[in-house]
């Protein structure tokens, strides 16, 4: 109904699950870090909780995903069953043929499983039982399922057990007669909700790939989804959803706070007043305060309608009005204090390995030592700018200290290409290990890693398997403060972005306009990020600025773009 009002090709919002639309953030790669680990750890039980539509079931579809050839899985969705109702359906799930006359005898189908994971053992297989909505299950039921894990060999138990619940699951393993079991918990993780950036995000992220060229809720709007969903995808699912039929209803092109209030409203039956932003909003046009609210608005970090300055060498959020980032972390800018030591000149990308492209990523990874927080990626990609890694402790601080700046983030393919800079990539292993290394070249289906210091091409949909969208860039800003630039702004580094737009469209420049950030420029910024597929909102923001600044080149600014034009 509302699609072809704002350009989208489909609904971005529904609530059925599409892998299209996966959005791992932090805490979800994280989560399947720990389960990851849990089940190669050959313990009994692993725990995954969270409250309803935080995403539980993402994670979980992720870790199937993930599954070796040699493990056999059985789902349980309904666990509210008797015992023996819950053995029949662990049987049904793994193939065990069950005699009628004995469908209801709980020792034949304990004795039927326990021959069915021996054989599994005995054919180099392992067996891992899944049970949905765990917080329902028994007491009586849950020592059934202990029962089963019993079964061992010196090393390792036969059955893994996942449970996956909302809260309730911790109060229900904290129960004295469960003791046992909770115990044998080997591994425990509580997914949270997102926060407020993973939220704006997250919007951002469904309504790209649904087709979204440009902003479609505004700033304030996204900090009312997060304030009235309290970070839960599946309610900013609805709510989003609901703003846009109310927008088409009203045949607005943007989303404001208003309209968000409203579709809240009718999500849960209630009106929604204004949150504090609102508020402040109101103060704001008073008189007498206005100032002293302004400024403390500013130092609390909320939104704006304008870009704030950020001190130099001080952790900042990317601009959210640059949708390019799904995740942004942090931004360390550049900082002139202690002396860094830099090598005469920036090194050019590792050449291409002499391995064929499609070397194992697993292999890859099984082979790397336990990580040291990524000190062989992070001196391997200093060294791509010139910059001889000394201090292992705070890399990014040392790069600032160099005139150098890193943007963490998390994102897709299509980002980092945009980014066109090598970057270091966090990648989890089929062990649930972490892993960083040094991404120093990438192709259409290829890509070039740097391990140690060895180069190594690499097929991209199996690097894909182990990287959840979280990597790290280095860029070099042009001004000492790292800040968003908009309409109204003046200074150097407006006069940088104009030249350099200039330069690329061969046009000359105007020393009238020079520092002055007017509409001309800002549809000039329009221009370039359409043409580059980035969000069209008219702000050069950090994306913005490491795309322009990569589309310039240059000897000192490393690019991926070599292996694309040899392997591509």
């Amino acid at each position: 109904m509302y699609t072809s009002h704002f350009g989208l090709s489909e609904k971005p919002f529904a609530i059925t699950p599409d892998p299209r639309y996966l959005y791992m953030s932090g805490r979800h790669a994280e989560a399947l870090a720990h389960l990851l680990y849990g089940i190669n750890e050959a313990g009994g039980f692993v725990q995954l909780t969270g409250e309803v539509g935080t995403g539980k079931t993402t994670v979980v579809r992720t870790l199937l995903a993930r599954v070796p050839p040699h493990v056999d899985v059985a789902v349980i969705l309904n666990p509210r069953v008797t015992p023996a109702e819950f053995l029949q359906s662990i049987c049904e799930e793994l193939g065990v043929s069950v005699l009628e006359a004995e469908r209801s005898s709980i020792k034949y189908l304990v004795d039927v499983l326990n021959r069915r994971l021996l054989s599994a053992h005995a054919a180099g297989r392992r067996v891992i039982l899944i049970v949905d909505e765990a917080q329902n299950l028994s007491a009586e039921v849950l020592e059934h399922v202990r029962l089963l894990t019993n079964l061992e060999t010196p090393t390792q138990k036969l059955l893994q057990v996942l449970l996956i619940g909302q809260p309730e699951l911790r109060e229900l393993l904290d129960r004295t007669e469960l003791r046992q079991l909770a115990q044998r918990v080997t591994g425990r993780y509580h997914l949270s909700p997102l926060s407020r950036d993973e939220t704006r995000h997250y919007v951002r992220h469904r309504l790209r790939v649904a087709g979204a060229s440009t902003e479609i809720f505004t700033e304030a709007a996204l900090g009312e989804v997060h304030r009235l969903s309290s970070g839960i995808p599946r309610v900013i699912n609805v709510c989003c959803d609901r703003a846009l039929l109310g927008a088409y209803a009203q045949e607005t092109p943007r989303i404001t706070a208003a309209l968000v209030r409203r579709a809240a409203a009718e999500v849960y039956g209630r009106r929604f007043a204004p949150g504090w932003i609102g508020w402040l909003a109101v103060g704001i046009a008073g008189i007498g305060f206005c100032a002293v609210l302004f400024a403390g608005w500013r130092t609390w970090g909320g939104p704006t309608g304008r870009p704030r300055e950020v001190a130099a060498a001080q952790p900042v959020r990317v601009a959210a009005s640059t949708a390019l980032a799904r995740n942004a972390t942090r931004i360390i800018a550049p900082h002139a204090a202690k002396p860094v030591v830099a090598m005469a000149a920036p090194k050019k990308p590792p050449p291409p390995s002499s391995k064929p492209p499609g070397a194992s990523v697993a292999d890859l990874l099984a082979a790397m030592p336990p990580d040291d927080g990524g000190i062989a990626a992070w001196r391997g990609l200093l060294a791509l700018w010139g910059v001889r890694l000394v201090d292992a402790r705070d890399p990014c601080r040392q790069a600032a200290r160099a005139g150098l700046a890193c943007l963490a983030q998390s994102g897709s393919w299509a980002e980092v290409r945009a980014l066109d800079r090598p970057a270091i990539l966090t990648l989890i292993g089929g062990h649930g290990h972490v892993h960083h290394v040094l991404l120093a070249g990438l192709g259409k289906h290829h890509a070039r890693l740097v391990i140690g210091s060895k180069p190594h091409v690499v097929r991209l949909d199996e690097l894909s398997r182990d990287w959840f969208g979280q990597f790290t860039v280095i860029w070099r800003p042009k001004t000492a403060r790292v800040r968003e630039l908009a309409q109204g702004m003046r200074g150097n580094a407006v006069r940088w972005l104009r030249r350099s737009l200039n330069a690329l469209r061969g046009t000359a420049d105007d020393p009238a306009r020079g520092d002055v950030y007017d509409h001309n420029l800002t549809l000039a910024v329009e221009d370039f990020q359409r043409a580059h597929r980035l969000a069209v909102d008219g702000i050069a923001g950090i994306q913005t600025q490491i795309v322009l600044d990569a589309a310039l080149g240059g000897p000192n600014s490393p690019v991926l773009t070599p292996l694309a034009k040899r392997r591509g």
